[in-house]
């Protein structure tokens, strides 16, 4: 089969590689039909390359047709069309009946110290075959899968895999009260979406970002826009001023490791990527190589008493926090990766044909699996107007 690998910093390729198969009896086998690039395989692309290796099939966002089941899999059958959530759970431990299937302790990956077992995710999260290929093995089938209804019309369900529970777990970790504010750092996939859930939910909402693609997406579902470089440094000026001088009720960080405006960092981040993989990987995990800017920022918006919820990446270990800030301001901190499976009965709703959150017009493009190196490159420049990529590897 065709799929997408990671061949080194900033490189990936479309390769023939061997077709996935039934390993354990609770295993299944889908056809891919979309697969989406995530704002997360970026931080692969280039400054989580240490813990990649050559030929790593990437990808954690497929929606497909189930091919074959294993002899234990009881809740799908062949033909049936499925979503794949990002990470892998066996719905029955500890963590998984808590809701927390992103700490599922079937499969976290103990050796990395880190929760749940991820698709297309490195080997700190299991190094298992991602989704931007023609097939998938989906381990622990009977629980990692959401069940759509049958249909061509893949990107009405397709974000399930991801954006939409991670942006919905983000609007609900902000715990805003009711007819409250928010503010979301960062337009990309996740930040667009957490606007579009909180316009639902009736919030008053600011968008920062400094794309002006991405900012005229959000202004389209309400949200007051900011743009970040003419904002010139006074961003939480500006929204403390229509906020009666507090900030708003919460704050999602939506941009993580990779912000703009932390130049030592991002000096860090650019040297580890030049050290050999197991240096690197060390550094990675000893050294605070985040850049810091965007949560710092976030701090400096949200009102005393308020909340940050954070859904961009972080990588580095040791990142110096302002304690005394967030003591004296007395907020609440949340975060975490999208338990999937927790939130896809609330969102499914939302999926019918009004299309509250606009779904159907999501992706800014849609692309051959074989174009995958150009959408990459594309999306990591931003270029293009590029939001959202979807890969069709039936194309």
């Amino acid at each position: 089969m065709k799929a997408v690998t990671w061949q080194g910093k900033r490189k990936v390729a479309v390769d023939t590689v061997p077709d996935p198969r039934i390993e354990d009896a609770t295993d299944a086998v889908i056809r891919v039909t979309s697969t989406a690039i995530c704002g997360s395989d970026l931080h692969l692309y280039e400054v989580l390359g240490a813990y990649m290796s050559e030929g790593d099939i990437l990808g954690h966002e497929p929606i497909g047709i189930v091919e074959e089941v294993g002899s234990a899999v009881t809740d799908l059958a062949v033909g049936d069309r499925i979503v794949v959530p990002f990470q892998i759970s066996c719905g029955h431990c500890y963590m998984c009946e808590l809701g927390l299937m992103t700490q599922c302790e079937t499969t976290q990956v103990r050796e990395q110290g880190s929760g749940a077992a991820l698709f297309g995710y490195s080997k700190l999260y299991g190094q298992v075959p991602g989704g931007q290929a023609e097939y998938l093995r989906v381990p622990h089938a009977d629980f990692t899968h959401i069940k759509v209804p049958p249909g061509p019309d893949d990107t009405r369900f397709l974000y399930l895999s991801d954006v939409l529970p991670t942006a919905w777990q983000a609007v609900e970790y902000a715990d805003v009260p009711e007819g409250g504010s928010l503010t979301v750092l960062g337009l990309g996939p996740i930040g667009d979406m957490a606007c579009r859930i909180a316009a639902q939910r009736g919030l008053k909402i600011f968008g920062v970002d400094r794309v002006p693609e991405r900012l005229a997406r959000a202004a389209r579902f309400g949200v007051e826009t900011i743009d970040l470089d003419a904002a010139g440094g006074k961003v939480a000026d500006i929204i403390r001023d229509a906020t009666q001088g507090r900030g708003t009720d919460a704050v999602i960080d939506a941009v993580g490791m990779e912000a703009h405006g932390s130049p030592v960092a991002a000096t860090a981040q650019w040297s580890a990527t030049l050290l050999p993989d197991a240096v690197a990987e060390k550094l990675m995990n000893t050294v605070g190589v985040d850049r810091l800017a965007a949560l710092q920022l976030a701090i400096d918006i949200v009102r005393r008493g308020g909340t940050i919820s954070l859904v961009g990446v972080y990588g580095g270990m040791v990142d110096p926090l302002p304690m005394r800030v967030l003591f004296d301001k007395q907020i609440q901190l949340r975060m975490g990766q999208a338990n999937v499976k927790r939130w896809a009965e609330d969102i499914l709703p939302l999926l019918g044909d009004d299309d509250p959150l606009g779904v159907e017009t999501f992706a800014t493009h849609r692309l051959p699996l074989a174009s995958a190196p150009d959408a990459y490159e594309m999306f990591q420049r931003k270029t293009d107007g590029a939001v959202k990529v979807v890969l069709d590897p039936t194309a």
